[in-house]
């Protein structure tokens, strides 16, 4: 194994998606034992087809205080995520100026809603609204927003690699700490609810209109999701440690994952070099999960191949939907959460109606209710995304 990486620490998280706003909102819907939550059938992405979606129901800050370039849904998610944090963020500006605080971020949509319903409204009225504005979409908007919003001018950068997006704005983040290039990061990622990715993914006969179902003989496709998550990162010691990371491109296919997982499995691998940690030592794993029948036939190889049978799993994507360029800070976020504000030890939960794919690797998957046999020390959290980009973060805790 290679020599550890210089720690870095998760020290704040903020959070939204379908399982509510903020850190206790969320967690109390994770842990719910009783009932799952989140993802609910909605005509309102698509009118006269109900689809299971994971949408954000949380009242969203006002964004009319912003210019116009820079009001969008998912600036207003960033928002919603940001306030949670905000002052923890403050304090670390002004500690070491506005120059040493980078901003890494993912997103697959942007403002891509907003250049959607501009242009309905061109045509009907054969002209642009006035409230439109073409930069709402770009892929650096979120990134402008927040370096706006915090008057940053440290290093800011937006990654578009489909559903890894986020978790590579992660290890991205801990790339500048560790070359010395800011002292403190904002890192994360946010994704709102459109026509365009909902019309995609049908294309590809990938949405199931009820609740998806990971890893079952069932299971039928994704639940489109939205949502925003930020960390704090920086190497002032906190409860949480970004152990290790691990990224890779296989390049099999535009949409679909390499059948062996060569890839992924080379990801999750430098994940856990980084960290200096065996396969044995990870408590958790939060899957990717899609409910896709190719994602999950090639991610269960992989985790048979390099944990067994063994470790506790789960997809939380019935919970969340699929947030797709958010799904990795989401994810990372619901592992922070499981680490970090989680006295019980609960794990989160993998709901689905229990009907194994006899052709799929045996899994062993999380229960509601579910209390680790051990204390969650470490935990992996693995995206997979379009075009063979793999991403794999190890969170852990002292």
């Amino acid at each position: 194994m290679t020599a550890m990486s210089p720690r870095v620490y998760l020290n704040e998280l903020g959070i939204v998606c379908a399982l509510g706003a903020g850190r206790a909102a969320v967690a109390a819907a994770l842990f719910n034992a009783d009932s799952v939550g989140g993802v609910a059938v909605s005509e309102s992405i698509t009118p006269g087809r109900p689809l299971a979606l994971g949408a954000v129901t949380a009242a969203l800050p006002a964004i009319d205080d912003l210019p116009r370039y820079l009001r969008s849904r998912n600036n207003a998610l960033l928002r919603l995520a940001l306030m949670e944090i905000r002052p923890t963020v403050d304090a670390v500006i002004a500690r070491h100026g506005r120059h040493r605080v980078a901003i890494v971020l993912g997103t697959s949509t942007s403002g891509i809603g907003e250049g959607e319903r501009a242009q309905r409204h061109f045509e009907t009225h054969g002209a642009w609204p006035v409230d439109y504005d073409y930069l709402q979409q770009e892929m650096a908007s979120p990134g402008h927003f927040l370096a706006h919003e915090l008057g940053t001018n440290g290093p800011t950068h937006v990654i578009s690699t489909a559903c890894s997006s986020s978790a590579k704005a992660l290890a991205a983040g801990a790339r500048l700490l560790n070359a010395g290039l800011a002292d403190a990061v904002v890192a994360g990622g946010a994704d709102s609810l459109c026509a365009f990715t909902v019309a995609g993914f049908s294309a590809l006969e990938s949405v199931s209109a009820t609740r998806c179902n990971p890893f079952s003989g069932n299971r039928r496709g994704i639940n489109i999701g939205e949502g925003a998550a930020l960390f704090l990162m920086s190497r002032d010691e906190s409860a949480v440690r970004l152990a290790g990371w691990g990224e890779s491109s296989d390049a099999h296919h535009m949409s679909a994952p390499d059948p062996s997982g060569q890839g992924a499995a080379d990801a999750i691998r430098q994940a856990l070099q980084r960290a200096q940690l065996d396969a044995a030592a990870i408590d958790y794993i939060n899957l990717h999960g899609t409910a896709t029948q190719h994602n999950d036939a090639m991610e269960s190889v992989v985790v048979a191949e390099l944990f067994g049978a063994d470790v506790p799993t789960s997809s939380t994507k019935p919970l969340t939907g699929h947030t797709l360029g958010a799904a990795g800070a989401i994810e990372a976020g619901l592992s922070w959460l499981a680490l970090a504000e989680n006295p019980r030890g609960l794990l989160p939960p993998h709901w689905w109606d229990g009907i194994a794919d006899a052709t799929l690797p045996t899994l062993r998957f999380a229960q509601p209710g579910e209390v680790s046999a051990r204390r969650l020390r470490h935990v992996l959290s693995q995206s997979f995304a379009f075009g063979g980009s793999n991403a794999a973060l190890v969170l852990g805790v002292d």
